[in-house]
């Protein structure tokens, strides 16, 4: 019997183009705190790693140093929570799926292959969202960003997952948009199909892949070349 094969997803720029309202959450928070706000290619340049990561990057990058003058951990905090908060409640009002993703996502089901999202999003965040937009039920697990005490690019945000879904490691494919994904692929020696124009500041022949695809229209016949016995 074949043994089942194992998908890991990364989620935003990759099953979901979650750029509009995450500029919508950062915008709100910089009004806020007095920074200036970014567009949806800035933020696409910004998300990767978690929320405060974002935040700061995006307050560095555009004052330079100005983000280390923060010293009150409190404000850092507020930021943070602030920003969680307001796109927790704005979460799908312009993210839209990936071209392509519901109707893959389906497929596997049908090929009986394991599927779990493995993002730097808040787990809660990650749920929330693959709910509202319809797509959570394919999903066996989903990890974010504090689901363990390690997330991408560690390799075990990666296996770890696997390993509670009873897979294999030489079974497995990952799935994403960012140097974030691939390198945590790669440290795990998992194949990488990579995403056009993702989430990342780096150019597309500077993050290592396997397979290159703009959306998920016809992904299909990549994947039935690593589902043999």
């Amino acid at each position: 019997m074949t043994q089942k094969y194992t998908i890991l997803f990364d989620l935003d720029g990759t099953l979901v183009d979650t750029a509009p309202d995450l500029m919508n959450a950062h915008n709100h928070v910089m009004r806020k705190y007095g920074y200036p706000t970014k567009s949806t290619v800035d933020i696409r340049s910004l998300v990767g790693q978690g929320a405060g990561a974002m935040i700061g990057r995006s307050i560095w990058g555009q004052a330079k140093k100005e983000f280390w003058k923060i010293d009150d951990e409190k404000i850092k905090t507020k930021m943070v929570k602030e920003f969680v908060s307001f796109y927790g409640k704005n979460i799908i009002n312009e993210s839209t799926l990936i071209n392509g993703a519901k109707d893959f996502l389906k497929w596997c089901k049908e090929k009986n292959i394991s599927m779990a999202v493995c993002t730097n999003k808040q787990e809660h965040l990650a749920i929330n969202l693959l709910k509202k937009i319809g797509i959570y039920d394919y999903f066996e697990y989903v990890a974010g960003h504090d689901t363990f005490d390690y997330c991408k690019p560690d390799p075990r945000h990666l296996t770890s997952i696997i390993e509670i879904l009873d897979g294999n490691i030489k079974k497995s494919l990952m799935i994403g948009d960012s140097e974030t994904d691939a390198n945590a692929a790669r440290a795990a020696s998992i194949p990488v199909i990579l995403l056009e124009n993702g989430y990342t500041e780096k150019n597309t022949d500077e993050i290592y892949h396997n397979h290159l695809i703009k959306d998920f229209i016809d992904i299909e016949k990549i994947v039935s070349t690593y589902l043999i016995d």
